[in-house]
């Protein structure tokens, strides 16, 4: 029976169905996630110029990975590079949310409060969770035909 399913899942590869399967959850999810970022920058008024980041790489991963799930070659080309500028972005986005906790009045003594009421800081990270998808599906790609 595993020999069937692993025969299965080679194939489903193979055909490009894993590819465009996780290309569109990863062009769903970019969405969710930058219109998330958009929405709660825009609620801090965008005081930062790394504010715009996540709203800035948002329609090039939702470009690549739409033309990832019909083109081969987009899956190729172009899913990788969207696919790791958003992992980049997730990183600089944790990094800069902690460094907002830690410039908040008390620093680390007064943590809780400041996770809190501060920047969310795992937030960020779902534009890495995007990217990790993106990649996934480049590594996972269709058979050449």
């Amino acid at each position: 029976m595993s020999r069937m399913r692993a025969s299965s899942l080679r194939q489903q590869i193979g055909q490009g169905h894993f590819q465009r399967g996780m290309a569109v959850i990863a062009a769903s999810l970019s969405l969710l996630s930058g219109g998330e970022a958009y929405y709660e920058h825009l609620r801090g008024s965008y005081n930062q110029r790394w504010m715009w980041t996540p709203v800035w790489v948002t329609p090039p991963m939702l470009a690549a990975a739409v033309a990832a799930f019909s083109s081969a070659r987009a899956a190729r080309v172009a899913l990788p590079i969207a696919s790791t500028v958003n992992l980049l972005e997730g990183l600089l986005g944790f990094y800069l949310h902690l460094r907002g906790i830690r410039r908040m009045s008390g620093h680390v003594r007064n943590l809780r409060f400041n996770i809190t009421m501060g920047p969310p800081l795992f937030a960020p990270l779902l534009f890495s969770a995007v990217g990790t998808l993106g990649l996934v599906a480049t590594f996972l790609r269709r058979e050449e035909t």
